[in-house]
């Protein structure tokens, strides 16, 4: 195969071990750990937003730390760190061994989100862009799928071998896939191909940060509480759980591939006011009582929350032209950090609470109707 098939593949094993498995995982496994006596409720949420910092600073970290190794050595480091963190998780030392583990879990993660995609982008052909761009992303929703079913499969032997089994499948993603890694010059990959413009303001990029971020801090109470909602909230078995889960990587796989493709013909500030409102949606589904509302708010948390990626990488191109991966470097970060803080008061909302769903999710309810009422602002300029 060449170099078009080979570096997308292994970009996208990058993203399955790095964000589906390494931090997606986590979700199925919050309620398990829990009943295992663990960490607590409160515990757990902060061990999600605990990784949520970590990877903000891989997302910050990832391009300078290209440049010192190289991309190839950087994505190595950010797998075995993936594998590394995972195997430490399998000791239940409560919240203070945990913690630093789930936090290098998501540097890891930050780290090869900021690298993979760019640097397939630098290497494959310009037709095969887009393309390759699908590909790579979309391992974050296989990754969230194959976790789905791992997760529940495991735990009859303990919550230990969860992490085992997690560290192993991605010991086994990485091996195999290395010697397939881009390497393009690490400073190509900071800029992005063919990216030649200076640093400067464009119309409605500003607004476009504004919605991301609201995105992003809307979509944390499916992204840690989702499983945990759907066990301990409305009673659902193993096997629901899991279903739930797959069900949200499902949605963020069509999320991811239509996004692109229908802004590309509905114009990406219209497209990502309509991911806004699936967003929205999603999150009173998830308010609604019974499990069935939980099982509908799956699919559509993943179709918008993940997906919203490919429609705000679409309308960035739009509003910046050849300075889109610029714009984009800025919108990673945001995402990450918007995610952190926003993880950290939810941690301790949920523990104030009590431990009631309703408090966080209504609280994603609320950043996301007005992320949706920035974003329908933003199409209406555009047109």
């Amino acid at each position: 195969m060449g170099i078009e098939r080979t570096a997308p593949l292994a970009g996208a094993a990058a993203l399955c071990s790095g964000i589906g498995l390494a931090r997606f995982a986590y979700v199925p496994a919050f309620p398990a750990m829990v009943a295992a006596g663990w960490v607590d409720g409160g515990g757990a949420g902060l061990l999600g937003a605990l990784n949520l910092t970590g990877y903000l600073l891989g997302a910050l970290g990832g391009r300078r730390l290209a440049g010192r190794l190289g991309v190839p050595a950087a994505l190595d480091l950010g797998m075995a760190l993936v594998v590394l963190s995972c195997l430490a998780c399998a000791w239940p030392g409560g919240l203070a061994w945990l913690g630093p583990w789930r936090g290098l879990a998501g540097f890891a993660g930050g780290v090869l989100m900021a690298l993979a995609g760019p640097a397939v982008q630098a290497v494959v052909p310009p037709a095969r862009r887009p393309a390759a761009a699908g590909t790579v992303v979309s391992g974050v929703g296989g990754g969230v799928v194959l976790g789905a079913l791992a997760v529940p499969a495991l735990l009859p032997l303990g919550v230990s071998s969860i992490w085992l089994g997690l560290g192993l499948m991605s010991l086994l993603l990485w091996l195999p896939l290395r010697r397939y890694w881009p390497a393009p010059p690490a400073e190509e990959v900071a800029a992005g191909p063919g990216a030649a413009a200076p640093p400067r303001r464009w119309p409605g990029v500003t607004g476009l940060m504004v919605v991301y971020g609201l995105s992003a801090a809307g979509m944390v109470p499916p992204m840690i509480y989702l499983a945990d909602l759907g066990m301990r909230g409305r009673g659902l078995g193993a096997a629901a759980v899991a279903l739930l889960w797959a069900l949200f990587g499902l949605g963020a796989m069509a999320g991811t591939l239509l996004g692109g493709r229908i802004a590309g013909r509905a114009g990406g500030m219209r497209t990502l006011a309509l991911w806004m409102g699936v967003q929205a949606i999603a999150l009173g589904a998830a308010l609604l009582p019974g499990g069935a509302a939980v099982l509908l708010a799956a699919p559509l948390s993943g179709f918008a929350g993940v997906g919203a990626s490919a429609v705000a990488l679409a309308a960035a191109r739009e509003l910046a032209g050849p300075g889109a991966g610029l714009v984009w470097s800025r919108a990673t970060v945001l995402y990450a950090l918007a995610q952190a803080a926003t993880g950290f008061v939810l941690a301790a909302l949920f523990r104030a609470s009590g431990e009631a769903h309703a408090a966080v999710f209504g609280a994603g309810l609320g950043l996301s109707l007005l992320a949706l009422l920035a974003a329908a602002r933003l199409a209406r300029k555009r047109a």
